[in-house]
C-alpha cells in the first residue's frame, strides 16, 4: 500500500489493489485532486478513515449514445413535471447528496473536508451540479468533475422524490456534448440507463 507524501503525485495505477485502491493519505487540495481524476484516481472514504484513493478495474461508464430511457421515463419527461438547471446552486446539491440516505449505506463518504474541496473546484470551474426543481423546491440534483466538455467525472446524486435524480441525470446527459460519463463503480441505477463496464485500461486511453 503507497502512503502519500506532499508531493502531489500518485504510484502507476496498475499498483492498486484487486478492489481498486491505491493509496493512502495526502491531501484534498485542487491540485492533488484535479491530477488524480487525469489518471482515473478519484478519493472515496468515510468519516474518521484516512484519505483513500482509488482506480478500480473494470470501470463504470456510459457512453451519451447508450442512454437507455423507458417509455414510462419518456412520459414523465413530456410532462415537464420538474425543472432542470445547471450550476444554479452546486453548494446545495453536494450537502443533499451527503445528507439523503441511502439503503445499505451507513454514514456518507460526502465528509465535510470533501465538500469544502469540491466548492472550490466549483469556484474554478471544474465541479459542475445539476439541480432538479419541483414547485420551486430542489427535489434531486448530481456534481462531478467536468474536464473540457468532453469527459464528466460523475461523484454522486440524490432524489427527494421519485425519479427526479433520474430527469437530472438523463436531461443532463441528453443536453450536453460529453463523450463519455465516468459512473466510476456499478450501480443498478446507472446499469438500469445504459452504464456498462470499461476495462481500466480503455478508460485510461479516454483519459
Amino acid at each position: 500500500m503507497h502512503f502519500l507524501s506532499h508531493k502531489i503525485e500518485f504510484p502507476d495505477i496498475s499498483e492498486a489493489s484487486a478492489d481498486g485502491l491505491l493509496a493512502i493519505g495526502g491531501d484534498l487540495s485542487p491540485e492533488r485532486i484535479l491530477h488524480g481524476y487525469t489518471k482515473g484516481i478519484f478519493p472515496w472514504y468515510q468519516d474518521e478513515e484516512p484519505i483513500l484513493w482509488w482506480s478500480p478495474d473494470p470501470r463504470f461508464v456510459l457512453f451519451p449514445e447508450d442512454l437507455k430511457v423507458s417509455k414510462s421515463m419518456k412520459q414523465i419527461l413530456r410532462k415537464g413535471l420538474f425543472e432542470v438547471t445547471e450550476n444554479k446552486d452546486f453548494k446545495a446539491v453536494i450537502e443533499n447528496c451527503a445528507e439523503v440516505k441511502r439503503e445499505g449505506q451507513q454514514g456518507t463518504w460526502i465528509t465535510d473536508e470533501m465538500i469544502e474541496a469540491y466548492l472550490k473546484l466549483h469556484d474554478m470551474g471544474f465541479a459542475k451540479s445539476v439541480e432538479v426543481w419541483q414547485n420551486d423546491k430542489l427535489v434531486g440534483g448530481l456534481y462531478g468533475i467536468s474536464f473540457n466538455d468532453s469527459l464528466f467525472c460523475g461523484e454522486s446524486m440524490f432524489a427527494k422524490v421519485s425519479n427526479a435524480s433520474k430527469v437530472g441525470f438523463i436531461s443532463f446527459v441528453q443536453n450536453s456534448n460529453y463523450k463519455l460519463i465516468d459512473c466510476q463503480l456499478h450501480t443498478r441505477h446507472l446499469e438500469s440507463l445504459g452504464a456498462k463496464s470499461m476495462p481500466r485500461s480503455e478508460f485510461q486511453n479516454y483519459l
